[in-house]
């Protein structure tokens, strides 16, 4: 009497726990997509949680105090942006934070920033001060000309409305203050 055995080739080898190496292969292979897809999505829920933190943190500042308070949270918010990004806080009298607006989004290395925009919305704030930031995707937080140009420009803007500019912020490795630089 003859048994019909079949060989077992490479890709339907059973091993012990009765799976086929091609099986095997296949579940080793979604298991790496699973552990880096929820290994990025834990960070990206951790940087979530962090910014909420500082957002809850700033908010009960209340009155900024410190230049490194603002510096401190808008470096969390602009630092990893791969674009330029302009925003300002903007202020009651007393330096508590109204708001905080995104103004204007650029390239990797610029934005087109318009005063009549920044105008716009410290009326709509009603705001009596503000500290504007941007950021160099580059990583160089040197103030460029066009930097100190537009702050110049924006501080004679805010000044014919009765709005202070308290300082503008360059944010990249490290964060540079146009104020203790005495060009705000």
């Amino acid at each position: 009497m003859r048994t019909n055995r079949t060989r077992p080739t490479a890709t339907s080898r059973v091993n012990t726990e009765g799976l086929t190496s091609e099986q095997r292969v296949l579940d080793e292979q979604a298991a790496t997509y699973t552990t880096s897809d929820t290994q990025a999505g834990h960070e990206i829920e951790i940087l979530a949680r962090a910014e909420q933190i500082l957002r809850r943190r700033f908010e009960r500042l209340g009155t900024l105090s410190q230049p490194s308070d603002a510096s401190n949270w808008l470096r969390m918010r602009l630092a990893t942006r791969d674009s330029e990004a302009f925003c300002v806080l903007l202020m009651d009298n007393r330096h508590r934070v109204i708001a905080f607006e995104e103004l204007f989004q650029g390239t990797i290395d610029g934005a087109s920033v318009y005063p009549r925009e920044v105008v716009r919305a410290c009326l709509k704030c009603n705001a009596a001060a503000v500290i504007f930031a941007h950021n160099h995707p580059s990583g160089n937080s040197e103030p460029s000309s066009a930097d100190v140009a537009i702050t110049r420009t924006l501080k004679q803007a805010l000044d014919l409305i009765g709005v202070r500019v308290l300082d503008h912020l360059v944010i990249g490795e490290t964060v540079t203050s146009l104020s203790q630089r005495g060009l705000c």
